[in-house]
């Protein structure tokens, strides 16, 4: 996997695309939201948005995918965003590629992260050549749990694990799910 441009991505009703410089204030409002970020350790800044904004920016230089934008076409220019990176801490289970998400509140329970993130788990398995995907979040976050049960990922809760970058928080145990490209292939995915 090399970096070069990514390439915008569709489904039924998402445009997963690079980031632009009008997604700057909607995404630090999403990332300033307690409801958004209840099962982060903190709120973030919007110096700290925008720095992750370049993070995001620089990873897809780097390796040709990432977290795409999402938009709405028609509806809403910049919902949140879902991709795939690599996490930067050591676990069992690492290196590996993630899938992740966040959304604006007011875009929830419309479907969106799901259909993100099944046309993102189709680019890293056919176009990338993953062989598996991985997903984590903190044990109460039902919601994001939910997601990725709807596209197809499985937990083993002998997989938990404390979160590395998260020592002493109170939501430091986090669970992992997982889905190889062969389970996507053969599997009941969206």
């Amino acid at each position: 996997m090399t970096g070069g441009p990514a390439p915008e991505l569709r489904t039924a009703r998402l445009l997963l695309r690079r980031w632009r410089d009008s997604d700057r204030q909607p995404f630090a409002r999403l990332n300033a939201d307690p409801v958004v970020m209840e099962h982060f350790p903190s709120t973030l800044s919007d110096f700290e948005s925008g720095a992750l904004i370049e993070r995001i920016e620089e990873f897809f230089e780097e390796h040709g995918f990432g977290l795409w934008a999402i938009e709405v076409p028609g509806v809403a220019d910049f919902v949140g965003f879902v991709g795939l990176l690599r996490p930067r801490f050591d676990a069992p289970f690492t290196p590996c590629v993630e899938i992740g998400w966040r959304l604006a509140a007011e875009h929830w329970g419309q479907g969106y992260a799901p259909e993100g993130a099944a046309e993102a788990l189709r680019f890293g398995f056919d176009d990338l050549g993953l062989p598996e995907i991985v997903s984590f979040t903190t044990l109460a976050n039902r919601r994001s749990q939910r997601v990725m049960e709807k596209i197809g990922m499985r937990r083993d809760p002998a997989d938990d694990f404390d979160h590395p970058l998260t020592p002493g928080w109170h939501e430091q145990r986090h669970v992992l799910y997982r889905i190889t490209a062969k389970e996507w292939r053969y599997g009941s995915h969206p």
